[in-house]
């Protein structure tokens, strides 16, 4: 029996590092009512037995596929070797080594469908948002991986969320796909791409379609001196892989030049862009009788939440999962959103997102949204950007750090505009010269990337 145990390991191990892995299937974590044996379930002919995740650890039914396929690795980032030495030579990998695919089989499991579904029959973004850096990390440990179980892994964590662009509405009902691998690596850090893949049914044909993309970055630290680490190189092998390569590159460079772009443009006419953002938040401070009824001030859009960080959402590391700060950010930006437009909003994308600081278990999060500004340049399409903020508050120390900011953009869904003609947004101002730094702060970045992603 042991034997036969330790065969299971070598085969989850030489998969993990396979240049062409199968596709993983994720299925429901919870059980069938209707069933008399639903302390088991079965996966490809296989009885899929419980698993033996650490006490609270956070998990969902991808985080649960993923842990099941490649448990033995997993172990070893959770109990490293005792002095354990840290990788000597760097490998050069490619995009094919890390490439992993998991599929939803929403058409079969009725219960994985129920724990996806939203109220409008499509899939819920929050937990899908979740489900991409559960990925997205997953990918990141492949291509640091030595093979080497005496050496000490590295500590990977989520560093920024480049962009996450929703293509098109993914159906509930329908089998979904994702799809990812590392893309571009520098000295610590790792670009990895995912692609959600939904099948559109049109007549007889079938046909695949990209219905979201994402970017995530993520840094390695030496888990003993948490200092950066190096990582693997990458070698790109096809002519996309080598112009994906060279796209996250240019954007890698982007990020850096920010910060320089930043202070030129506060000394070449900011103050000016800044003083008509403020004119009409003056009306509404000093004259409000006469503002005007079309506009609303910034501060009146907001909605906060607040939770205290339980051991059950924390990640392989101890610290909370990434995924779930961004499920909770996407569900105020939404409700705020919909309280903002009074209309059922629908979502866009989520512009660049720092992880600016670790979250804890036992930290007091709260989370602040706001409409930042809106865009009315097609009527038919006009555009709503929240802004979330997570604060970690330590109230015996009197401190509130930034966490995380996070960027939503949604608009108003066609079949909800159809039934209210009188459909409006409102624009947004600002009061304060703080909100005014923040609206133009933003439209400035949005600016850069989309032009830089015209020139390319």
């Amino acid at each position: 029996m042991k034997e036969s145990s330790n065969s299971q390991n070598l085969e989850k191990e030489m998969e993990f590092n396979s240049s062409s892995p199968r596709t993983i299937p994720v299925v429901s974590t919870l059980t069938s009512p209707f069933d008399n044996n639903n302390s088991l379930a079965c996966v490809n002919g296989h009885t899929r037995k419980p698993i033996a995740l650490w006490p609270g650890m956070y998990h969902s039914p991808v985080t649960n596929a993923l842990w099941e396929t490649w448990s033995k690795t997993f172990e070893r980032l959770l109990d490293p070797p005792e002095d354990a030495t840290p990788q000597s030579e760097l490998l050069t990998k490619t995009p094919k080594q890390s490439r992993t695919k998991i599929l939803y089989g929403f058409s079969t499991d009725y219960i994985l469908r129920e724990q996806y579904r939203d109220p409008w029959n499509e899939v819920r973004i929050g937990k899908l948002l979740e489900d991409l850096d559960a990925l997205a990390g997953t990918i990141s440990v492949k291509h640091c991986s030595d093979d080497d179980s005496t050496t000490r892994p590295l500590l990977l964590v989520t560093a920024s969320v480049d962009k996450i662009v929703l293509k098109k509405p993914i159906s509930v009902d329908v089998d979904l796909k994702i799809v990812g691998s590392a893309i571009w690596v520098g000295r610590s850090s790792i670009d990895i791409q995912l692609e959600v893949i939904q099948s559109t049914k049109e007549g007889s044909d079938t046909s695949d379609t990209v219905a979201l993309t994402a970017n995530f970055i993520f840094v390695a630290r030496d888990s003993k001196t948490g200092r950066a680490a190096p990582v693997n190189r990458l070698s790109p092998e096809t002519e996309k892989e080598k112009l994906l390569f060279e796209e996250a590159e240019a954007r890698s460079k982007l990020r850096k030049r920010k910060s320089v772009e930043k202070k030129k443009e506060i000394q070449n006419g900011e103050v000016n862009r800044l003083e008509a953002l403020l004119a009409e938040g003056r009306i509404f401070c000093d004259m409000p009788a006469l503002a005007d009824r079309n506009s609303i001030l910034l501060r009146d859009t907001c909605l906060e939440n607040s939770l205290i960080c339980q051991p059950q959402q924390r990640n392989i590391h101890g610290r909370i999962f990434g995924g779930f700060l961004m499920h909770r950010a996407f569900e105020l930006a939404f409700s705020t959103a919909y309280a903002f437009a009074g209309l059922v909003p629908y979502f866009l994308e989520v512009d660049h997102v720092d992880f600016l600081r670790p979250v804890d278990v036992g930290d007091f999060l709260r989370i602040k949204s706001c409409v930042l500004y809106t865009e009315h340049e097609n009527s038919e399409r006009p555009l709503i950007n929240i802004e979330v903020v997570a604060h970690v508050t330590r109230p015996e120390l009197r401190s509130s750090e930034v966490s995380n900011t996070f960027y939503f953009t949604f608009t108003a869904r066609p079949e909800a505009k159809a039934t209210n003609n009188g459909f409006r947004i409102r624009k947004v101002v600002p009061a304060t010269e703080e909100e005014a730094h923040r609206i133009l702060e933003h439209m400035d970045a949005e600016s850069l990337q989309s032009s830089e992603g015209k020139s390319k």
